[in-house]
């Protein structure tokens, strides 16, 4: 099975929000993974931002990149520019494609307004996710 690997900075928002859609709407075409050039753990506002569209990711973790995940990976989205400019050289048979997000855990203001960053960069990655089940 093809094998796709999402990464951003800390692992924490848009990777983790990434590889919660993708475990519904990619499941069939990939194993799913994500990871972070560090660990932050899974931002509480990702997790439900999510719970709102019925995704659970509160079981996720965060972690960092697995070089032999990545190696094998098909397959390598990454999340933010941090992770585009520090990811280790892929393999030359990985396609890699880049989605330039916000990132939400960068959001200020009251809870609510940041909880409204978070529902749209939740948004955006639905959106791309589905088209990528939709065009793989």
């Amino acid at each position: 099975m093809n094998k796709i690997y999402f990464l951003c900075t800390g692992n924490s928002c848009r990777s983790q929000m990434a590889e919660g859609y993708a475990r519904i709407f990619l499941k069939d075409k990939y194993e799913i993974q994500s990871a972070g050039l560090e660990a932050h753990g899974v931002n509480p506002l990702a997790i439900k931002a999510m719970a709102e569209d019925n995704v659970d990711i509160s079981h996720q973790h965060s972690k960092t990149i697995n070089p032999h995940y990545f190696q094998a990976a098909d397959l390598i989205v990454t999340l933010c520019g941090d992770a585009k400019d520090h990811c280790p050289v892929t393999a030359p048979q990985t396609r890699s494609i880049h989605w330039p997000l916000p990132d939400p855990a960068q959001a200020t203001g009251t809870p609510e307004q940041q909880l409204l960053i978070f529902r749209q960069v939740r948004d955006e990655i639905k959106q791309r996710i589905l088209a990528l089940a939709s065009n793989p």
